[in-house]
């Protein structure tokens, strides 16, 4: 096995809460590993389906009393939001727990430089485990504590990706896996915080991921919710075009606004 393989270290970053509320962020980790640096193509070496900025979106959580946990490796080396063994999430095209195509639709790796299964296990055992245990085992922690815990997965997507649906996305995607991952009083709650300015849409194209999905258990009392926010809400559009991402300084201002009264909004829910 590569030294490589052997020298992931800190594969996230995890803050604990004093609330009923974790935010995770699977998406936003911009590291990647040598052996995975070394296959990329030069488009994907920009990493553009990465979810920008989202900590800084969130601001300090900390100050809520909110827990977070985000990534510090890309989605290219792993995406924690796939289950361990691959299985597809949604019948449409998409990209799998290793992804080998970029949503717009092009090779993630040159031709024949793709990691190493050995890498790739490395990766599951080292960086996808460990992220998946720390949110099982703190879900519980709050679950005990407070009667019941939230998860909040927070992601983020350009609003117009032609390989993965029609269009242009609305500014707030909420996903609930058709309802099955949490109680009705939380999307309930959250489709109504949002100002005149910003479109939503409940379980459309996006109806959360794996996270989601698997830690999802209201019968249970644990709760999970995830937010795919469109990127043109807050990115330059015009650098991101160009596969440079800056954030749009004079979108900025509201939209960490509207994500504060959204955590605050989750935070006033009693279940």
């Amino acid at each position: 096995m590569s030294e490589s393989v052997t020298s992931i270290e800190s594969p996230f970053e995890f803050t604990q809460g004093d609330s009923p509320l974790l935010v995770s962020m699977p998406h936003s980790g911009l590291n990647v590993t040598p052996e995975v640096a070394a296959g990329l193509t030069d488009l994907a070496a920009k990493l553009p389906d990465t979810d920008w900025f989202i900590p800084e979106l969130y601001g300090n959580l900390a100050d809520l009393g909110v827990g977070c946990i985000k990534a510090n490796y890309s989605r290219y080396v792993i995406d924690l939001n796939r289950p361990y063994d691959d299985k597809p999430l949604y019948e449409t095209k998409t990209t799998g727990l290793f992804p080998d195509i970029l949503f717009v639709d092009q090779a993630v790796f040159e031709a024949g430089k793709t990691p190493s299964e050995a890498h790739r296990q490395a990766c599951k055992e080292q960086i996808w485990r460990p992220y998946h245990a720390t949110i099982a085992k703190e879900l519980v922690r709050l679950k005990d504590k407070f009667g019941y815990a939230i998860l909040f997965d927070a992601h983020s997507i350009a609003a117009e990706v032609p390989m993965l649906f029609e269009g242009q996305l609305p500014d707030f995607n909420w996903g609930t896996n058709d309802g099955e991952s949490c109680d009705i009083q939380l999307p309930s709650l959250l489709t109504q915080l949002l100002g005149p300015h910003y479109t939503q849409v409940l379980n459309g194209r996006f109806k959360g991921g794996y996270i989601t999905r698997q830690f999802g258990q209201p019968e249970n009392g644990i709760h999970a919710i995830q937010l795919e926010l469109s990127q043109a809400t807050y990115l330059d559009e015009s650098a991101a075009q160009q596969n440079e991402y800056h954030l749009d300084q004079s979108k900025l201002p509201f939209i960490q606004q509207q994500l504060r009264e959204v955590i605050e909004g989750i935070l006033q829910v009693k279940l």
